[in-house]
């Protein structure tokens, strides 16, 4: 049952069919699956350690990274409500190695998904809100098994991507590329109800969010952009700022997008080799998406994110994400030289790597 003057999720991506004339449905349909895959997840979330989900599932994810059993269980879910509907080709997740193919007597759809069944899982055992993150991508070839590296599309490429959030509400953000929406679970209806409709990031801020924990890995653009804001009334910026840092990308994504805000996890020197810590296609693509579409900026620090060509499934990239003037402001410093070293305001002269005063 619809409530009054409330459109739901499903009354929504119908009307953005009826846009698209020639749309046969099939991208609704993969929506719906997904938005079934995160009640699921939600209600597992829920229950906490009622539900005997909390802890270690004693296994790596190909990053290498401890599994929390409830990312196992999440990876799950997302594979169940997909696999069989004949809506996707191929699937892609944090949790596995290789893609994912629906099992044969499946048809093959004519799309492709991404995600990150359970974002922020270390928070999970704190009880703090963590999410899912999904991508989706036209499959370059139809009626058949997706191929690695069919996945290797850059975000401009996206027809639509999101988040739930499981918090104190259970929120699904969404963009179709035509504005940023949320959408509230109504639990008594199971019903997603649009409650945010078209979603705006203010381009000032005077709130940040970055793991100051890795501040002497960072590049001195970074380093720069930090302690200016540290300085606050007193310093270049001549206002005082607020910092965050929650540890899960969709709870920060999600308050950047309710207050505005930037956030930064940048490429650093702490993993030779690594050119950031976010994975590129089922994190920092659709969370990008989002983010432009609510009028805000996304970037690896140094270009617009959604332009990157992706060269592999799991590769990591930097990502600066939020008000518009913010993100700018940190392409500007890294577009200045030199690189090595700058006046801070706070500690005087120091650069990446140590060097005299």
């Amino acid at each position: 049952m619809p409530i009054p003057g409330k459109a739901t999720l499903t009354q929504y991506i119908i009307e953005e069919r009826r846009r698209h004339p020639g749309a046969t449905g099939a991208l609704n349909a993969v929506i719906t699956d997904v938005s079934l895959a995160c009640k699921a997840i939600s209600r597992k979330v829920a229950l906490g350690a009622l539900g005997d989900i909390l802890g270690s599932a004693s296994s790596r994810n190909v990053q290498g990274e401890e599994q929390k059993t409830l990312d196992v269980l999440s990876n799950d879910m997302f594979l169940r409500a997909n696999e069989w509907g004949g809506h996707v080709a191929g699937m892609v997740s944090e949790e596995m190695e290789a893609p994912y193919v629906p099992p044969q007597q499946s048809p093959r759809g004519k799309y492709l998904l991404l995600f990150d069944p359970l974002d922020g899982s270390s928070n999970i055992d704190v009880n703090v809100a963590v999410g899912s993150i999904f991508s989706i991508l036209r499959a370059p070839t139809l009626e058949r098994d997706a191929r690695p590296e069919d996945f290797l599309q850059p975000g401009t490429q996206q027809v639509g991507a999101g988040y739930a959030i499981y918090g104190p509400s259970t929120m699904l953000v969404l963009t179709l590329g035509n504005g940023t929406h949320a959408f509230t679970l109504d639990p008594q209806l199971g019903e997603w109800v649009l409650s945010h409709p078209n979603l705006r990031i203010p381009p000032r801020t005077s709130e940040f969010a970055i793991n100051a924990s890795n501040s002497r890995f960072w590049e001195p653009a970074v380093k720069r952009y930090v302690d200016e804001c540290l300085a606050g009334r007193e310093g270049p910026r001549g206002i005082d700022f607020n910092m965050r840092w929650i540890a899960s990308l969709v709870a920060e994504t999600h308050r950047i997008l309710m207050r505005g805000g930037v956030f930064m996890y940048p490429r650093d020197s702490k993993e030779a080799g690594r050119a950031g810590r976010l994975r590129l296609l089922y994190e920092a693509c659709p969370i990008s998406f989002l983010i432009e579409q609510a009028g805000g900026m996304a970037s690896t620090g140094r270009r617009r994110l959604m332009t990157v060509e992706p060269e592999a499934i799991h590769q990591r990239i930097g990502l600066v994400f939020g008000s518009s003037e913010e993100v700018a402001r940190v392409e500007a410093y890294h577009a200045e030289a030199p690189q090595d070293t700058y006046r801070a305001p706070l500690f005087g002269k120091r650069g990446l790597f140590a060097t005299a005063a």
